[in-house]
């Protein structure tokens, strides 16, 4: 009998309403905003900071993916599973799922096997229209700068060559990537080359996951850089006047969602940032109110830890005030196959050369964490296709480097697998070893902070700066950014700017090609080697394999 997908375990749940889930957390039912019987929108009043400061915060992170991803968000879930089965009350932080990885390649991010978010199919869609209300917040300020160009009256002065704000959609549409607007004649605008980034790759998605409340939301709104006008003046969002309504579309989008594991364990999801172009974190808010309710808070932040976890310890601690007790590294044997030089077909074929080879992509993203003064915990992910002499092999050598690794069983048992990986867990937080500490201060100039994490994170020899990255960073001068810290935006592929550069790679260069700048959401965006902020789709989309039928079952959705 053949393993059920993860839509079958799903749709087989049978899930608590969630007035039940909330009085888990002491919630009083006058508190939800509901939508429908399993899901909840939660009031930003329940947030309190003294709760936040004694209880724990646990960061999911991962060893550099394959293209499927080593189930972060799957250990996750199992883990706050495990951890309410060993006596601890956990609840899971999430991201929201984007529509471009669900009908693209990477599929939906509610989990998979049994440690799942439900209703699956609600959150890998449009769930509370979270996604919807950002890009329209974004695309709303889009048009609100193209009516300022064409129209004399209250004309701003901006220079349509010097316009920094793209539009977005939530999907991969390459197409979009550059195109020109305004065509057809003086009556329909004024025509100007312009683009699209993915929603989640929007300033106003940064905006809303680095937003304290509503008036921090305004004012960070406001602080979105535009443009300049033709005598070289910045134009910002405020000079629009477009934060005031900008915010009114956000405002049940603020508010994060309350959802169920697949054991009936609380899951708050809220926000969801990529990690290789935007800081792949949920929201500030989701992670604070999630701490003001559990006394053990499960979060993770997108892709390897080079990318979603520096961007979570060095940006998003920062801003929230935050720091991790600890550390989880998903691992994966098929990804260590694939670092020891395995091609696609063979990750599922047993090899302890390959094995081997590929620890070092592990051992260099344990040193990493160590970095940030945090032990890190290794979860093995637990595939059917390992061998028990691929498992040991990883165990040992962990061991052997001061780090625990345990096999996470989370996918095929649930909770009940992820036993031993919660006791480890707590028992790391228990020991009192860990500190945390930022990489970077954030005051050290520009160059020298994108230097130290391409040498210290990346293992980097040196960073190369393009002309225009050198054109750009006197505009971050003139802006007075220079303060902010950086998010890196490069390959998920690779510690290098190189996705072809699997593993651990040395004597390496990466190439600063461009910056963009997230004045509103405080940070700036250093695109290294040939990335892009709008995705494509794959030759063979999974939309193919999608369908509903008359009774509103839904198929083919992972």
């Amino acid at each position: 009998m053949s393993f059920p997908s993860d839509l079958e375990i799903a749709q087989s749940c049978k899930m608590q309403h969630i007035n039940e889930i909330a009085a888990k957390l002491n919630i009083a039912v006058d508190d939800l905003e509901h939508y429908g019987k399993f899901k909840a929108k939660l009031p930003l009043t329940l947030i309190k900071e003294e709760a936040i400061k004694k209880n724990k915060l646990i960061l999911v992170s991962a060893i550099t993916p394959t293209p499927a991803g080593e189930g972060k968000t799957t250990t996750s879930i199992g883990l706050t599973e495990g951890l309410n089965k060993v006596g601890k009350k956990a609840t899971v932080v999430l991201r929201e799922p984007s529509l471009g990885p669900v009908f693209g390649i990477k599929g939906g991010a509610a989990g998979g096997g049994y440690a799942q978010v439900v209703p699956m199919e609600d959150i890998n869609l449009h769930f509370t229209g979270d996604f919807s209300a950002i890009e329209k917040a974004n695309n709303l300020l889009a048009a609100l700068i193209d009516n300022n160009i064409q129209n004399k009256q209250n004309n701003l002065g901006l220079d349509p060559r010097q316009i920094y704000w793209k539009r977005v959609m939530d999907m991969n549409d390459r197409s979009l990537r550059n195109i020109t607007i305004g065509l057809g004649g003086t009556a329909n605008g004024m025509p100007r080359q312009d683009g699209f980034n993915i929603t989640p790759a929007s300033e106003v998605m940064a905006i809303l996951c680095m937003s304290k409340n509503i008036e921090d939301l305004k004012e960070k709104l406001g602080n979105i850089f535009v443009g300049f006008t033709f005598d070289k003046k910045p134009i910002y969002a405020r000079d629009l006047k477009a934060q005031g309504a900008m915010a009114l579309l956000l405002k049940d989008a603020i508010k994060p969602n309350l959802v169920q594991t697949l054991e009936g364990n609380p899951a708050i999801i809220h926000g969801g940032p990529f990690a290789n172009i935007a800081q792949g974190t949920n929201t500030i808010i989701a992670t604070k109110m999630g701490l003001s309710l559990s006394d053990y808070v499960v979060t993770e932040a997108g892709f390897g830890a080079d990318l979603g976890a520096e961007k979570f310890m060095n940006i998003k601690c920062g801003y929230g005030n935050l720091k991790p007790d600890a550390i989880v590294l998903v691992a994966t044997i098929r990804a260590l196959r694939h670092h020891g030089g395995a091609k696609k077909e063979e990750y599922n074929t047993a090899s302890m050369e390959r094995v081997t080879e590929g620890f070092g992509n592990l051992a260099k993203h344990i040193e990493n964490c160590q970095k940030f003064g945090i032990n890190p915990t290794v979860a093995i992910n637990h595939f059917p296709t390992d061998s028990e002499e691929e498992l040991q092999y990883v165990i040992e050598q962990c061991s052997a480097i001061g780090v625990k690794a345990v096999v996470a069983r989370g996918f095929a048992q649930g909770g009940e697998g992820m036993k031993d990986l919660a006791n480890a867990v707590v028992s790391e937080i228990e020991s009192g070893k860990n500190s945390f500490k930022p990489l970077y201060d954030w005051s050290m100039p520009v160059k020298e902070k994108i230097t130290r994490i391409a040498k210290e994170i990346y293992g980097a020899d040196a960073v190369n700066f393009s002309k225009d990255a050198e054109s750009d960073l006197k505009i971050i001068d003139k802006l007075g950014l220079a303060a902010l810290p950086v998010c890196m935006a490069k390959t998920q592929k690779s510690f290098s700017d190189d996705e072809s550069k699997v593993g651990r790679p040395t004597g390496f260069t990466v190439t600063v090609r461009e910056f963009e700048f997230a004045v509103g959401a405080g940070f700036i965006i250093p695109i290294l080697g040939d990335m892009m902020r709008m995705p494509g789709l794959p030759v063979i989309p999974a939309s193919e394999g999608m369908d509903i039928d008359a009774n509103g079952v839904v198929s083919g959705l992972s």
